[in-house]
């Protein structure tokens, strides 16, 4: 049985993904607490953000791994994120700032069957772990 996944994303932000790959290559997700656009899912170009035992992998989307900062993951465990994007500037670092637009996450709990199949989560860098 495949495992339910933590994290989704909708066909309109897999386009901007694309689109922002074709000019900044290999793409990764960040979603902290923190300043900025306070839990707004940021990309980055992969390695920019240096990731550590403070943040856990929760998945990919769109073949770019997804981290969320460990104290966010505690509140969000129970739900399943979909990234998907909207029209309006973030006040953020996250490259899709300058096309006008901004990824935002929608949430929803996960049912009692779906918890009991998660994809596993790990803390640190996906990269390290399969080097």
């Amino acid at each position: 049985m495949d495992r339910v996944p933590r994290v989704k994303i909708t066909d309109e932000a897999v386009k901007v993904i694309d689109q922002l790959r074709a000019k900044n290559g290999a793409l990764m997700f960040h979603q902290s607490g923190g300043c900025c656009d306070g839990s707004s899912p940021m990309c980055y170009p992969k390695g920019e953000f240096l990731v550590g035992s403070s943040d856990v992998w929760l998945g990919e989307v769109a073949g770019c791994d997804f981290y969320m900062a460990k104290d966010q993951f505690e509140f969000w465990q129970h739900t399943e994120l979909t990234i998907d994007v909207t029209k309006g500037r973030g006040a953020s670092f996250s490259l899709e700032i300058p096309l006008g637009l901004r990824f935002v996450t929608k949430s929803r709990v996960f049912t009692y069957e779906e918890s009991q199949n998660l994809t596993e989560v790990h803390t640190g860098d996906a990269a390290a772990l399969n080097a």
